[in-house]
């Protein structure tokens, strides 16, 4: 064994000042702050000059190319001890026998093992990292001064290859040189970690401290994590929504560039992010019923499609000829004011979106209506009809159904809703508290459909990350729940997202409830406290069996702890995450039973409120951004419902085309120039 400290070291030992700086959590940094600043690497110092030494006798093995004596390092005695030595070995896990007394010391890390802990294993060409799984004391001798034997489990999970000096200089994933039966163990030491870890790579992002050594910063690469999706799960107090605010800032901090649209059903994230969040509230909400493909508007208008199969039929023979009909005369208003239109055919089916008139629908089914003989073929007609008059007059449905005039004005709206430009506000926030649960899903649906197609058609200029918090509402395990469309606009960038720049975000605090076909295709996974064992079996089979065992730490995380898996990381890695800033916490927090109760509530117009609310739709308090330059935009009203439009005009008589004007909830931005790379990074 002492043979083994002859070894040259990993690194030498940091000064005290140099290892300070990440000495706790730290709070998150300004935006230009975020770049983590290269880890330090030790170089090859000269050695004093000392009697040689003996080397190990043991059977021949890959070992590095001998460097010059005066680039050769001292090794580190402290550093360089080992706790034990390697008994068993099979496959990726090997069991460790600890035969050193191991004590606490006031060292540059802490020499005692725990469950979690990284090791090396000197096997000379590179250094085994292994990860502690397990830990086992057989049994224990009651006599003073013996050393208890103590089993380690480990998994090998990497190696650091030694550069021409015999020195550490990077971390690939795998072992291509296993260790030998009694080969000594290591605890990592400071600078392994760090290399093992990603710090100091440009592409990465800096999101907490290691659970191991809080010196060391865990970082995220954002390229693998973005382009090959994330996910973030966690029971409900885990700190999930504080962990996605904090990843979407870091990230946004280095890339301001980016473009994320973030879904937020309980209006929690909109003051996270300052002054760089495009806040979508209710308000100011405006997905016109035209840019729904059929399925999605048979779910909003009529429901249950095979139920009302008659009624899906007449829709989808009227729909059509209402969009030939505003087509036709819009060339005419073009025409009279000498405009010029695109000389190409347009598509008038179901699924493009083409503008149409409401009106215009309802309109062509008197016309049909009038040319039935039997009475009894009228139900479907007056239910279709009773059907869209009344979605037209619901408060609820006003960003879809209550402009009174139809503005081509699908162009303005993704360039809103997906940043294009970006000038100065990366991520939209969509907020979507207050929304009738039948239409959630079709509009979750229509968004998705718009981000895949808006990544996919740029040709990778525009990528785009779609984070969906409340995943397992729309893409469901049970094929009998959701909204089919919703699942196949979210599967579509799960599966075939990376190689348009269509990235997914699925966030949820009940992972067993989520498909997981969609949750395989995550490959970095941040998983918070877990308690429910469903849960953890549902995240279990998304990883691979190395990375499993660690899954058993789940039910003990504390808040704000996660552990992350997959290629936005480099090892597997227990994180104490960052604290955000208190004007950056989302405010999602639950109610105060005992508070409330400690006292009465007088009826001082609570009610009243809540009544108008209910009927007029409005957001909820406390969800405006913490920023001066964002303001509140008025609620759009509809000043004439479809009933009244369609009052005065006789039936089979056509309404008039009119031009309208632009819809006054969307807002144009600056321009800016749009960012160069088509990487995510």
């Amino acid at each position: 064994m002492e043979s083994m400290t002859t070894r040259p070291a990993l690194n030498a030992a940091q000064p005290a000042a140099a290892t300070s700086e990440h000495a706790t959590a730290p709070a998150l940094p300004a935006a230009s702050e975020l770049t983590p600043q290269a880890a330090p690497v030790a170089t090859p110092r000269p050695a004093p000059q000392s009697a040689p030494q003996s080397a190990p006798q043991s059977a021949p093995r890959p070992a590095p190319r001998p460097a010059p004596a005066e680039a050769r390092r001292t090794p580190v005695v402290e550093l360089s001890e080992p706790i034990g030595k390697i008994v068993t070995i099979s496959g990726s896990r090997a069991n460790i026998l600890l035969d050193k007394p191991l004590s606490r010391q006031d060292s540059q890390f802490d020499p005692t093992p725990f469950i979690g802990t990284l090791l090396t294993v000197d096997v000379g060409s590179t250094f085994v990292l292994c990860l502690i799984t397990s830990m086992t004391l057989p049994r224990s001798s009651m006599e003073a001064g013996k050393i208890d034997p103590r089993i380690v489990e480990v998994e090998l999970v990497g190696e650091l290859i030694r550069d021409e000096n015999g020195c550490a200089k990077s971390f690939r994933r795998g072992v291509s040189v296993y260790p030998r039966l009694g080969d000594a163990v290591q605890v990592a030491a400071r600078d392994a970690m760090k290399m093992a870890y990603h710090f100091g790579s440009n592409d990465a992002v800096e999101i907490g401290t290691i659970h191991q050594d809080p010196t060391v910063p865990a970082v995220i690469k954002v390229e693998e994590m973005l382009g090959k999706h994330f996910a973030v799960v966690g029971s409900t107090g885990s700190g999930k929504s504080c962990t996605v605010a904090l990843l979407l800032r870091q990230v946004l901090g280095k890339h301001p560039n980016g473009r994320i649209i973030l879904l937020d059903p309980h209006n929690e994230y909109g003051t996270c992010f300052g002054s760089a969040v495009e806040l979508v509230r209710l308000s100011d909400l405006s997905i016109p019923y035209w840019f729904l493909n059929f399925e999605e508007l048979v779910e909003t208008i009529i429901g249950d499609a095979k139920k009302y199969a008659d009624e899906v039929d007449i829709l989808r023979d009227i729909i059509p000829s209402a969009k030939r009909h505003f087509t036709a005369n819009r060339r005419q208003t073009e025409m009279a004011t000498m405009q010029k239109s695109p000389k190409r055919r347009e598509r008038m089916s179901v699924d493009v979106p083409t503008p149409y008139r409401m009106s215009d629908v309802a309109r062509m089914i008197d016309v049909h209506m009038g040319k039935l003989d039997a009475q009894k073929d009228l139900g479907p007609y007056k239910r279709l009809k009773a059907r869209i008059e009344s979605i037209s007059q619901d408060p609820r449905f006003a960003f879809m159904f209550g402009s009174l005039t139809v503005q081509d004005n699908l162009s303005d709206v993704i360039k809103r809703i997906f940043r294009v430009p970006v000038a100065g506000k990366p991520i939209t926030v969509i907020q979507l508290m207050g929304l009738p649960a039948e239409i959630v899903n079709v509009l979750v649906s229509v968004l998705a459909r718009l981000a895949f197609d808006v990544a996919m058609s740029s040709h990778g200029k525009i990528p785009l990350t779609f984070a969906c918090e409340e995943a397992h509402r729309y893409v469901p395990l049970d094929t009998n729940a959701g909204f089919e469309p919703t699942k196949r606009a979210l599967s579509r960038p799960a599966k075939e997202g990376r190689k348009y720049g269509a990235s997914l975000g699925v966030i949820s605090q009940r992972p067993g409830d989520i498909d997981p076909t969609i949750l395989s295709q995550c490959s970095t996974l941040f998983t918070m406290r877990l308690t429910n064992e469903r849960d953890q079996n549902i995240v279990r089979s998304a990883l691979s069996d190395a990375s499993a065992s660690l899954l058993d730490f789940l039910p003990s995380l504390g808040t704000r702890e996660t552990i992350v898996f997959g290629e936005g990381v480099s090892l597997p890695s227990r994180i104490r995450l960052a604290e955000l800033p208190a004007d950056a916490v989302p405010h999602g927090k639950s109610a105060r039973f005992v508070d409330a109760w400690s006292q009465d509530v007088s009826d001082d117009g609570l009610i009243e409120q809540m009544v108008s609310r209910w009927r007029t739709s409005e957001d909820q308090p406390g969800d405006k951004p913490g920023t001066a330059q964002a303001e509140r935009v008025g609620r759009r009203t509809t000043d004439l419902p479809l009933a009244r439009q369609l009052q005065g005009q006789q039936p089979g008589q056509m309404p008039k085309p009119d031009g309208g004007a632009p819809q006054p909830g969307l807002r144009r931005q600056t321009p800016a120039p749009a960012p160069g790379k088509p990487r995510f990074g």
